[in-house]
C-alpha cells in the first residue's frame, strides 16, 4: 500500500473515530447506510464441505433468514487476517446459535482461500473479490486489498451494525455481544 493510500485510509478512520461522517475515500466511495438494505453480492470461494473447503459461488440472498456477519480483509496468511480468522472460527458455533454465518471476504483468489482454509481448519466460506467490486459496495477497499471493516447484515438483508479499522484481537466477541443486543 503507498503512503498516500495509508494516509487517506488512516484519515477517514479518524473521522469516524470522531463521530463525522464515516466515507471511504478510496475507490470505494461511501459506506452503506444503516439501517437500509445491504449491498448484494455474487461471488466464488470456497465453502466448508466433504473432505475441507469446496469451490462455489455464494450471494446474499443465500444467507436469507440468518444474521451474515460480513467481514473484509486484506490478505490469507497475514498475521492479522489469520488472527482475526482464528476468532471467528473459534466462536462459529456461538454465531450459529444466534442463527448467523459468518462470512470472509478478500482479494485472494479461490486457490489461497481453500489453502487458507485447510491450514487454519476455517468452516465457514471464504469468497475472492479480485477486482474489489464488492469491497467497493461496502467502502471497504483501496486497491489492491479489501480493508478490514465488518458488517452485520439481518435476516431480512439489512445493515444493522458496522466496524471499521477492525483490530483482529477480540474482534469476533464484539460482534457476539453486538449480535446479543440486537436480537434482545
Amino acid at each position: 500500500m503507498n503512503r498516500r493510500n495509508l494516509l487517506v485510509s488512516f484519515g477517514a478512520a479518524a473521522l469516524g473515530l470522531l463521530g463525522l461522517p464515516r466515507q471511504a475515500f478510496s475507490m470505494g466511495g461511501t459506506l452503506p447506510d444503516l439501517d437500509q438494505p445491504a449491498p448484494g453480492f455474487g461471488l466464488s470461494g470456497v465453502v466448508p464441505g466433504e473432505g475441507g473447503a469446496v469451490e462455489a459461488v455464494r450471494s446474499l440472498s443465500d444467507f436469507k433468514g440468518r444474521w451474515v456477519v460480513l467481514y473484509f480483509y486484506p490478505r490469507d496468511f497475514t498475521e492479522g487476517c489469520t488472527l482475526e480468522a482464528k476468532g471467528f472460527q473459534r466462536d462459529l458455533q456461538l454465531f450459529h446459535a444466534r442463527n448467523a454465518e459468518v462470512v470472509g471476504i478478500s482479494a485472494d483468489d479461490t486457490d489461497s482461500h481453500k489453502e487458507f482454509c485447510g491450514s487454519e481448519a476455517l468452516t465457514y466460506p471464504l469468497l475472492s473479490d479480485p477486482g474489489g467490486e464488492t469491497s467497493k459496495r461496502y467502502g471497504s477497499w483501496i486497491p489492491p486489498f479489501s480493508q478490514r471493516h465488518t458488517f452485520l447484515i439481518d435476516p431480512e438483508g439489512v445493515l444493522k451494525e458496522r466496524w471499521l479499522g477492525v483490530r483482529p484481537l477480540g474482534h469476533s466477541q464484539e460482534i457476539l455481544k453486538r449480535l446479543d443486543e440486537l436480537q434482545a
